[in-house]
């Protein structure tokens, strides 16, 4: 389960600012945890203060592509099968992270593929009106990691309640 936040719109032009994972397993011990410097001069004060982080904050972050090399790493040493992207707006975090890996390596160890939290919930209620918010433990505050720790337990419910049979690993 990935999060991230970000200091815009769009990657390339604006930058991510925070990343947020956790392999989605009953402990959910497993996470990482990384801020990212900008790469460009750009950013949409809105979207940054909803991150909690001011600019000069983020200008003290890690090098975005030293981040992104340690989540690669952190990738590869939790995934038993080839990894799955899953978020909560997968449209949004799986652009940026797609980017940040093509950008800056090449190849994205995600692939091009992603997975909505929310549209797999509403399948399995069957009301595009639904959403799975309210089975999350850990509060949702745009900390990535805490975010991405919520939309895992979510997950966990959906899998028991609809006996998915879901994989977590």
């Amino acid at each position: 389960m990935v999060d991230i936040e970000a200091d815009g719109p769009i990657p390339g032009e604006y930058s991510m600012v925070s990343l947020g994972a956790v392999i989605v397993e009953p402990s959910l011990s497993k996470t990482f945890y990384g801020t990212l410097k900008p790469i460009s001069d750009r950013f949409v004060p809105s979207a940054l203060k909803v991150s909690g982080f001011t600019r000069e904050e983020t200008l003290l972050f890690l090098d975005a592509k030293k981040t992104m090399f340690n989540f690669n790493e952190w990738i590869e040493s939790n995934s038993v099968d080839s990894p799955r992207f899953i978020s909560d707006n997968n449209g949004f975090d799986w652009m940026f992270t797609h980017w940040y890996f093509i950008h800056f390596f090449g190849k994205d160890p995600f692939g091009h593929s992603s997975t909505n939290l929310g549209s797999l919930y509403k399948g399995c209620v069957r009301d595009f009106r639904k959403n799975f918010k309210h089975l999350r433990d850990t509060k949702h505050n745009h900390s990535a990691i805490s975010d991405a720790i919520g939309n895992a337990e979510a997950l966990i419910k959906i899998n028991n309640k609809f006996n998915l049979n879901l994989i977590f690993e």
